[in-house]
């Protein structure tokens, strides 16, 4: 599997005038949309490209789970960020055979799926954490942070 082209269709970004409380749930999904074949002039006979489409969102709520559940109310969306886009890869006529027969059923197999997600989180992170700064949104991923080495006076204490 080769991935020869990305492309964003849409970028969202958008933040409530509510106040994010500390704590606010932040759900981050992938969802494929769809699942197609490609036609363009391959160099390789004996594989065959397909259009992915995809959805990643990162959606802000005060609100958890657990509070959901008992309310029986859905949460107040206090920000969100999305991508919308496609790729197209190459893959061997059998897989990309047994990835359109998945997907007319709406599922994709595991040993594709991982590497498609990966590639979408690397592709989709960066921005939405650029995004999530621009409108004081948490970020949904830590970063790494750097914390001053303990001296043996601070071990002490």
């Amino acid at each position: 599997m080769k991935i020869i082209g990305f492309n964003f269709t849409k970028i969202s970004a958008e933040k409530s005038s509510a106040e994010l409380k500390q704590g606010a749930k932040i759900d981050a999904n992938i969802n494929f949309l769809d699942v197609k074949k490609e036609d363009i002039l391959l160099s390789e006979k004996d594989s065959e490209a397909l259009r992915v489409l995809f959805n990643f969102s990162v959606k802000y709520s005060n609100q958890d789970e657990e509070a959901e559940k008992k309310s029986g109310e859905k949460s107040e969306n206090n920000g969100e960020v999305s991508f919308k886009g496609f790729f197209i890869l190459t893959v061997s006529n059998e897989e990309a055979k047994a990835i359109l027969k998945d997907w007319k059923k709406q599922e994709i197999s595991e040993f594709i799926r991982v590497p498609l997600f990966n590639f979408i989180l690397r592709r989709c992170s960066v921005r939405a954490m650029q995004l999530e700064e621009e409108l004081g949104l948490p970020l949904h991923v830590p970063l790494p942070q750097i914390s001053a080495p303990q001296t043996s006076e601070t071990k002490k204490e």
